[in-house]
C-alpha cells in the first residue's frame, strides 16, 4: 500500500477505530464486536488488511477483549514497551500499518505458550472462512481448519 492508500483507509475509519488504531486508544471492555465472537476465519488489520490472528487461536480469557494465543506470523506484530498507565506493559502494533492493536500478557493458556494477545475489536476486521479465497486470504485457510 502506498502512503496515500493508507491515508484513504485511515480516513474511512469510524471514530472508535481511529481512536484505537491511530491514537493508541482502548475500547471499553465487553463492548467490542469480536469479544464474544467465535466464527471460523481470520482477523486482519482494519487499516492495512494484513492478516494478524486466526480464529483457531482465539479463546475466552474473560477480560472483555478478544484474546488470542499467538499471531498468524510473529513478524506481522511489533511489540513495544508501554508505560502509559504507570506500569510496564507490552503494546502490540501491526507491522505494515503501525496500527495500535492492544497488548500482550504472559497470563495466557500455558499449554498454548502462555501468552494472551488482548486485542481491541476496533483494530480488527474479521474475514469469514467462506470468504477467505474471494478476499485474497486463501493461503491462510489451513490456519483456521
Amino acid at each position: 500500500m502506498t502512503d496515500k492508500q493508507y491515508q484513504e483507509k485511515i480516513n474511512q475509519l469510524n471514530a472508535e477505530q481511529y481512536h484505537v488504531t491511530q491514537e493508541n486508544g482502548t475500547e471499553r471492555p465487553f463492548t467490542g464486536e469480536y469479544d464474544d465472537f467465535y466464527e471460523k476465519g481470520i482477523y486482519v488489520d482494519v487499516v492495512s488488511g494484513e492478516p494478524l490472528f486466526s480464529s483457531a487461536t482465539k479463546y475466552d480469557a474473560g477480560c472483555g477483549w478478544p484474546s488470542f494465543t499467538k499471531p498468524i506470523q510473529q513478524e506481522q506484530i511489533i511489540e513495544k514497551e508501554d508505560l502509559s498507565i504507570g506500569r510496564v506493559r507490552t503494546e502490540v502494533r501491526s507491522q505494515q500499518a503501525d496500527s495500535h492493536l492492544g497488548h500482550v500478557f504472559n497470563d495466557g493458556p500455558v499449554a498454548e505458550g502462555g501468552l494472551r494477545y488482548c486485542i481491541n475489536s476496533a483494530a480488527l476486521e474479521f474475514i469469514p472462512y467462506d470468504e477467505m479465497d474471494a478476499k485474497g486470504y486463501g493461503d491462510y485457510k489451513g490456519l483456521v481448519e
